[in-house]
């Protein structure tokens, strides 16, 4: 059987109400608002209050899917979370959005790719619906990085957010090749785990598990080396968007939308002027949100779908390089 062709058919967005602006931090560490705007581009990021973790805001970005589709839990077969942030190591994000949802026939994992982790699931999900094993997928992505984030590290807290994102993948109901239909068209992905030391949280896992020790030395945060990330990403962003277009029989002039993972304005930028792209070609927003890793990108989306920047039968990439090194982009045109 010829895989089935499928297509995003909704999404939407959960993030905290409460706000960490450029002002609040200068009060936390030694830094300005002029500092950070200048050299990540971000205003203010979303931060969850005590009590709430990963899969609560993942659960809300799937109720107001399911609400925004007019399905019900038990329609849903599958579940992905991406997340570097789960609530526990098991059970699962997934087991637990899955629970609180009801969706009593589905099954799921949680998938850790750090900021290229929603386009990784995204894929996953894909595999499962073009096989047509399965008819509604929810890809989920979905990160407190309040919780790894040391304030008192002025590289590092004011770069993050936190937030939630949900998409729902479909099987397309005609699978003809009509561009106007919308669908998934292709994507690339790879990782490079030579650049893991660049970008990486020390302790929490088995070779550095919780002690005083790996406390003290603050082990249970993130640790970057932004010299190294940014040039990476920049790369490596702009090889795949290349590599995406061409061998789809497109270049960038024919892009009607770029959203690329937001972990640096300077990066976004960088990425748009090696690919010959329009600032009006390019999702950029930041300034809002930070990075908020796996949820990122389901965010940008729903912001684009406000803005009124995505229509039917656009031409739009998803873009994202994450820790690890990990790298990630799909091309697809839009469904709705």
């Amino acid at each position: 059987m010829p895989p089935i062709r499928a297509k995003i058919t909704g999404v939407t967005r959960y993030v905290p109400p409460r706000l960490l602006t450029n002002a609040d931090l200068e009060k936390m560490v030694d830094t300005t608002n002029d500092w950070i705007l200048e050299r990540t581009g971000i205003r203010e990021r979303h931060l969850v209050d005590k009590g709430m973790a990963s899969s609560h805001m993942a659960t809300e970005a799937a109720r107001a899917l399911l609400a925004q589709k007019g399905l019900r839990p038990e329609e849903i077969d599958l579940i992905v979370v991406a997340t570097v942030t789960p609530d526990m190591l098991f059970p699962s994000t997934a087991c637990l959005v899955q629970d609180r949802l009801g969706a009593t026939r589905a099954w799921g994992f949680d998938l850790l790719a750090a900021c290229s982790g929603f386009v990784y699931a995204l894929t996953v999900g894909l595999q499962f619906v073009a096989a047509g094993t399965h008819r509604n997928a929810l890809v989920i992505g979905s990160d407190t990085m309040s919780s790894i984030i040391d304030y008192e590290d002025r590289a590092t807290c004011v770069l993050f957010g936190d937030g939630a994102g949900a998409v729902l993948i479909e099987p397309c109901p005609n699978q003809s090749n009509d561009p106007a239909e919308g669908g998934i068209i292709d994507f690339h992905h790879d990782i490079d785990g030579s650049g893991g030391c660049f970008l990486y949280m020390p302790a929490g896992g088995s070779l550095n598990p919780p002690s005083h020790e790996t406390v003290e030395k603050k082990m249970h945060y993130v640790h970057q080396d932004g010299r190294q990330v940014f040039k990476y990403a920049v790369r490596r962003m702009a090889e795949v968007s290349e590599m995406l277009l061409t061998r789809n029989g497109f270049t960038s002039k024919d892009l009607d939308l770029l959203v690329p993972h937001q972990a640096n304005e300077r990066i976004i930028t960088a990425t748009a002027e090696r690919l010959g792209l329009s600032d009006s070609q390019v999702l950029l927003n930041i300034e809002r949100y930070g990075n908020t890793t796996a949820g990122t990108i389901p965010i940008a989306l729903v912001d684009a779908l406000e803005q009124g920047r995505l229509k039917k039968g656009d031409l739009v990439l998803l873009l994202a390089v994450g820790a690890g090194y990990t790298t990630g982009g799909l091309l697809l045109r839009w469904a709705y």
